[in-house]
């Protein structure tokens, strides 16, 4: 597997920062190491919810957790509030950094990821193909 790291500023969309990087990387199949830092604002889709929710405030990263592939990447997020309270869902564009986010990506080697649509679920899912060279 190879990594990587960046550094994402306050003002800076985590999950648009984070497709883009996965977009220039070309990274056929990854998954989120790890992520620390804080938001600003999140947007959330809650389990099951066809509509999003706006937490704004200060907001510490306790989680981000996910696959990635180039154009399509499936992120759950927990965040803190300021009281402790924890929320979380599926990320979602709109979520910006407060003072920095720290994230770390590994690429998996000879994986590539896909999604295809599942009428079970309604939703598009994940297909894992092996695939060697890139």
């Amino acid at each position: 597997m190879k990594t990587y790291a960046f550094r994402l500023h306050s003002g800076q969309d985590l999950r648009e920062e984070i497709d883009k990087f996965v977009k220039e990387k070309n990274i056929l199949a990854g998954v989120i190491v790890t992520c620390v830092g804080r938001l600003d604002k999140v947007v959330l889709r809650m389990a099951g919810a066809k509509t999003t929710k706006h937490i704004k405030g200060v907001l510490e990263i306790i989680s981000l957790g996910g696959t990635l592939e180039s154009g399509n990447s499936h992120l759950h997020i927990s965040i803190s509030d300021e009281e402790g309270k924890v929320f979380g869902g599926h990320l979602k564009i709109g979520s910006m950094v407060g003072v920095t986010a720290e994230v770390v990506i590994g690429e998996l080697d000879g994986v590539k990821f896909s999604r295809k649509f599942d009428k079970e679920t309604g939703f598009e899912e994940l297909n894992v193909n092996e695939y060697y060279g890139k």
